[in-house]
């Protein structure tokens, strides 16, 4: 077993990282019994050169960052887990290289929820952002927890729309908790804080570093029993989270887009080279996970609004493509200030939303 303490000063050095601390942790016992070692024991550690042996030695009296650690950590009412702890993830625990501490503010327990990660693009299309939407809602309202990494675009888009769905959702990200990045999505942590869970393996004070986003991301498909790609090019952020799922033997999902838009190519190599299965509904996924979920795969049918003759006919006219308004008005036959107001309607209803430059798309 290891101590908080005892993890914070090891993580402190230069060189030390989860693997080094578990070769250590096979060879003291208590872990602390490092900072009493000599230098002949410590040379017998597997991966401990010279080097990192004077730096264990240096830092063997070494006590300020460890009570700045723990003093931000309870200052901003965060919890800090081992990998030894019981309410340390269990899917995570199994991955190659799990965090050795992980830093958590908001509720613990969701974690032992069923999760489901959605990943994607920083740059959305407008079907990307409909459909992350939609299936981070339908998935929510049964009780999944929606995985995402906090960053612009599919990840924001699920984790709103989880929360706005009343359900949870966990963020893990790539800085220190109470660093938010991007920092314009500060209060939309702040709301998973309060209705799920952000989580970290990144002490406090750490600022966002490109570095830390891939480890961030094995710890996305870590922490879930499956993956969704809504939109990615084949270089994007979420092909590394996919890989990673791939590897820790998680389901992969690929939502198809147009073959004429370069966000979606990553989707369609992962279906191609079939490391992700094809799916279109929440349905497609539910019957995947059925044995691991434990749910019935039917889904519970969302009420839908009634409309207006007026709403009707301009509802008809939308699709999940922008369209303008002066377009909409002239196929609908009316005026662009009818049309306006009647899709303001639409939009009160959760059906319709407003781009930027008065386009329009359906949301469903």
């Amino acid at each position: 077993m290891a101590d908080i303490h005892t993890l914070l000063r090891l993580l402190s050095i230069p060189g030390i990282g989860s693997q080094k601390i578990r070769a250590l942790a096979n060879y003291f016992s208590p872990l602390s019994e490092v900072f009493n070692a000599s230098a002949q024991d410590l040379l017998r550690v597997p991966g401990i050169d010279k080097t990192l042996c004077l730096r264990i030695l240096n830092h063997s009296n070494d006590f300020h960052y460890v009570d700045e650690q723990l003093e931000s950590a309870e200052k901003n009412g965060i919890t800090i887990l081992t990998s030894f702890d019981k309410d340390y993830p269990l899917l995570l625990k199994n991955i190659y290289d799990p965090p050795i501490l992980l830093f958590l503010k908001g509720s613990v327990q969701i974690l032992q929820q069923p999760t489901i990660a959605i990943v994607g693009t920083r740059h959305p299309t407008s079907y990307g952002r409909s459909v992350a939407e939609q299936f981070a809602s339908e998935l929510a309202q049964r009780n999944i927890c929606i995985v995402s990494g906090l960053a612009r675009g599919i990840d924001t888009c699920a984790h709103t729309a989880a929360l706005n769905a009343k359900g949870m959702t966990c963020a893990v990200i790539g800085s220190g908790i109470d660093v938010p990045y991007p920092p314009e999505n500060k209060k939309l942590l702040e709301r998973i804080c309060e209705q799920g869970i952000v989580i970290s393996e990144f002490p406090m004070g750490t600022i966002p570093d490109a570095p830390h986003f891939p480890r961030r991301n094995r710890i996305i498909s870590g922490v879930s029993i499956a993956v969704i790609v809504v939109e990615s090019d084949v270089d994007g952020g979420a092909m590394i989270t996919a890989n990673f799922a791939n590897d820790q033997n998680r389901d992969v999902f690929a939502v198809p887009g147009s073959i004429r838009e370069k966000k979606s190519a990553g989707t369609h190599r992962l279906i191609k080279e079939q490391r992700a299965k094809l799916v279109d509904s929440v349905a497609d996924i539910l019957a995947e996970l059925n044995m691991q979920l434990s749910l019935p795969l039917d889904i519970p049918p969302t009420p839908q609004p009634k409309l207006t003759d007026a709403e009707e006919k301009i509802y008809s006219l939308l699709t999940a493509s922008p369209q303008h308004i002066d377009i909409i008005a002239e196929d609908a036959g009316i005026s662009t200030s009818d049309a306006l107001v009647t899709l303001l309607s639409l939009e009160f209803k959760n059906i319709v939303r407003q781009l930027p430059g008065k386009y329009f798309v359906r949301t469903e």
